[in-house]
């Protein structure tokens, strides 16, 4: 494919594709391969948000995905969509949107549509260096009690469900997506271990404390033994339907708890990332925590170390020992 450009001024440093028809088939058009490849709906979800945001830059603000003339894409291109959106977002945003780019690529290559050369040339560039905290918040033990009886106090089988999905994002640390993929045959409540199917296809198994064991297995009377959704949809009759509950749907019931709590606002990942802090200011190892979490970096996991202080008291408490001095 020739690398057909419209030069526009104070458009990514004038360099914007010409925008194409879409494809007839899907299968010819490099995003749509890259995205079908993601291993879950939600991650196709959100990265085909983030290819919104790469279309628009390379084209002007004119092309969604499908419009894209991938395999046209040169190093000017991807050196002039990486400097504007280190202008728009933190480096671990950055470094997301350049992956997604790099796997449209690789597609575009698989496809025919761009030599192996040419590749090489658009994708090297560097990663964005740089360390943020993370966002959101952890929660206090008080605001985790008071959501469990904002959850028993109401009437019907929601209460039970939604007890079952901060048994899930705190006590077991799972991600939201994972919590509604999960299938009633991946809660084992005898052996009080969760089959945790996470990102990257890769699963591990969430060992369940007794508080959250006791909750979950009070969704599963409710829930019924019908194979299928561990969590599912309770409509306003408090009739439970077996079919899968969306991650927005979770969400929403946990922003609708919040409020009936008067706990300030949270987001599903905060549970995860307060289960992640409460463990290692229990005293848990990090490599430990690391694999509870599914995290693939360790410094993804330290990231939510808050034992700063404590660590320095403890170095201060070792000034105490009495070790004899050799010079003494």
């Amino acid at each position: 494919m020739e690398n057909d450009l419209v030069v526009r001024d104070n458009d990514l440093e004038g360099l914007v594709l010409a925008v194409l028809p879409p494809p007839a088939a899907l299968d010819r058009n490099p995003a749509a391969v890259y995205l079908a490849s993601l291993p879950s709906p939600e991650s196709r979800r959100t990265l085909g948000a983030t290819l919104k945001v790469l279309a628009g830059l390379l084209s002007g603000g004119t092309a969604d995905a499908a419009r894209i003339p991938w395999g046209a894409i040169r190093y000017a291109h991807t050196a002039a969509v990486r400097a504007a959106l280190l202008q728009r977002y933190r480096p671990a945003t950055v470094n997301k949107y350049l992956a997604v780019l790099r796997g449209v690529l690789r597609s575009a290559v698989r496809l025919g549509q761009m030599d192996l050369a040419s590749y090489q040339a658009a994708t090297d560039f560097k990663g964005v260096k740089g360390e943020t905290l993370p966002s959101g918040r952890a929660l206090a033990p008080g605001e985790l009690r008071a959501l469990v009886r904002a959850c028993l106090e109401g009437p019907g089988p929601g209460g039970a469900r939604d007890v079952a999905v901060l048994a899930l994002l705190y006590g077991c640390g799972l991600r939201r997506a994972e919590a509604v993929s999960l299938a009633l045959e991946d809660v084992d409540l005898e052996g009080g271990v969760v089959t945790v199917h996470g990102k990257g296809r890769k699963d591990r198994t969430a060992h369940v404390p007794p508080g959250a064991k006791h909750a979950l297995a009070r969704w599963a009377a409710t829930r019924g033994p019908d194979p299928g959704p561990f969590l599912c949809p309770v409509d306003k009759t408090g009739r439970v339907t077996v079919r899968s509950m969306t991650s927005q749907a979770l969400y929403l019931t946990l922003q609708k708890r919040a409020t009936e709590a008067g706990v300030a606002a949270f987001s599903p990942h905060d549970l995860r990332r307060t289960f992640v802090s409460d463990l290692l200011d229990a005293g848990a190892d990090l490599a430990t925590v690391q694999k509870l979490a599914g995290h693939a970096d360790p410094g993804t996991t330290a990231r939510y170390d808050r034992r700063g202080e404590a660590a320095k008291a403890k170095a201060q408490a070792v000034e105490l020992l009495a070790f004899p001095d050799a010079h003494a």
